[in-house]
């Protein structure tokens, strides 16, 4: 089947190039749904916007770095505490959020003595932490403040302290992808080679692309530990500042998130020849390639089948309770980029569900080549689906559950779906093979909570009573 108008894009028509269905013998290079491309007026986008991809997907995650907003406060707001990325730092990063509250008047008259004033009252505030992001908004951006020059007057004048600005408005790109791009390149521009790691194991690595997401990086470090390995950066999840400065000492990059951080991969293996090493780490049988993947660069593919071994026998008769109880059982998933390809064959192998239909809301052309090779026939592909495509995909396919987040998952809940929240998990972390129980569990309590059926029997019975009159 070629591209595909859904009935409640009859009057937006150019959305017939976003969306795909899966047909035997088509080649994915004539169909490919359109994507990265500007969302089209009219449409209800699901998307963030490029700052909220810097600060929130990246930046944010630091956990011992100051994250100064420069804009309207509520810019800071939506962006703060959305996202469970935990730190043994105490959680700093979740606790604080910081902006310069911008106000009509700074508007008219300029930003830059409110940014100063901010930076330095926040560094006087925390005096045990030295260092900082700056994220300009469409606000501060568009009077055309210049917080750079600002930040090399504050790191003058206090001496101690290390500022990066990323000049990320929502503006700059179509989706929340332009953010992560524009942090990554800053970052190894000006910070990556500033300092020096001291290097205590024979074998280094980068992690990138993973975010601690309720403890993701928790479970990452503890296999990189068990096979000897140091992790030079994590980036960014349960990471430092300067730890993320230092990243030029790595052996391999071992990249996750590849939307979010390849560019930043591709860079360190450019300038100081790092190789990029590209992973799933979702699921039984994508972990254990990744880790065999990790030992074969190093050349320790002994100590890596050991560390499966025990894995799989702490775990493996856990999973295959769920998979017994799940096969069959129809999915959607409606997230960002990569984990539309990360998930697909990772729910479908180690569970025997089946993904019925996926949605991007910032993956670009090679996301959507990914997950179409790795999707079946008949299965839904779109890119930057909005509210009225997604009710239609729910009428075409009825997924016993749906990977989404919050905003999504409200909707889901009215029509009387369960959902699993996607982005930041209902009860992670999801990565590894403890964290492939913890997802199969999740989607096992939701799929048999009784309370959809109440639900549903409640609204059946006020629909009678309303019809009969006697509501």
């Amino acid at each position: 089947m070629p591209l595909t108008l859904f009935k409640s894009d009859e009057l937006i028509p150019e959305r017939k190039k976003h969306v795909y269905i899966k047909a035997p013998g088509e080649d994915i290079t004539e169909f490919l749904p359109l994507s990265n491309e500007e969302t089209i007026p009219g449409t209800l986008s699901e998307r963030g916007c490029a700052f909220c991809g810097a600060k929130l997907v990246i930046g944010g995650v630091l956990k011992d770095t100051i994250q100064m907003i420069h804009g309207p406060i509520g810019c800071a707001y939506d962006t703060w505490h959305t996202k469970r990325y935990p730190s043994d730092n105490d959680n700093f990063q979740l606790k604080y959020v910081w902006s310069t509250n911008m106000k009509e008047s700074n508007v008219v008259f300029g930003g830059e003595k409110q940014l100063k004033a901010s930076m330095i009252e926040a560094f006087k505030e925390m005096p045990d932490i030295k260092r900082m992001f700056v994220y300009t908004t469409c606000a501060t951006a568009l009077i055309g403040d210049d917080p750079k020059a600002v930040a090399k007057q504050v790191e003058k004048e206090l001496g101690d302290v290390d500022i990066f600005v990323v000049e990320c408005p929502g503006f700059a790109g179509v989706s929340q992808s332009k953010g992560h791009h524009v942090l990554n390149i800053g970052w190894i521009n000006e910070k990556v080679g500033t300092v020096e790691p001291e290097i205590t194991s024979e074998y280094t690595v980068n992690l990138i692309g993973d975010y601690n997401i309720q403890g993701d990086a928790y479970v990452l470090h503890g296999y990189m530990e068990k096979l000897g390995i140091q992790i030079v950066a994590d980036f960014t999840g349960n990471a430092t500042y300067d730890e993320c400065r230092s990243m030029h000492r790595a052996q391999v990059s071992v990249v996750n998130c590849a939307r979010s951080a390849g560019y930043l991969a591709n860079e360190l293996n450019k300038r100081y020849g790092i190789p990029r090493l590209d992973v799933d780490t979702w699921g039984f049988s994508y972990t254990a390639e990744a880790l065999r993947k990790v030992g074969v660069f190093f050349g320790i593919e002994d100590r890596v089948e050991a560390l499966i071994e025990e894995e799989m026998e702490k775990y493996k008769a856990k999973m295959d309770w769920y998979k017994e109880r799940l096969s069959g059982k129809k999915v959607a998933i409606w997230t960002g980029g990569p984990r539309l390809w990360h998930w697909t064959k990772a729910l479908e192998d180690d569970l025997g569900m089946t993904v019925v239909a996926m949605s991007s809301k910032f993956g670009h052309q090679e996301d959507f080549e990914k997950v179409i090779s790795r999707g079946h026939e008949g299965a839904i592909y779109i890119d930057d689906a909005n509210e009225l495509e997604f009710f239609d995909v729910l009428e075409m396919v009825h997924p016993d559950v749906v990977f989404t987040g919050p905003r999504v998952g409200e909707l889901i809940k009215k029509v009387h779906l369960p959902y699993v929240n996607g982005h930041a998990y209902h009860n992670g972390p999801y990565m590894g093979f403890e964290g492939a129980v913890n997802m199969a569990r999740d989607i096992y309590n939701a799929v048999n909570s009784p309370m959809m059926k109440l639900a549903a029997d409640d609204i059946v019975a006020q629909s009678k009573a309303i019809i009969s009159g006697s509501f």
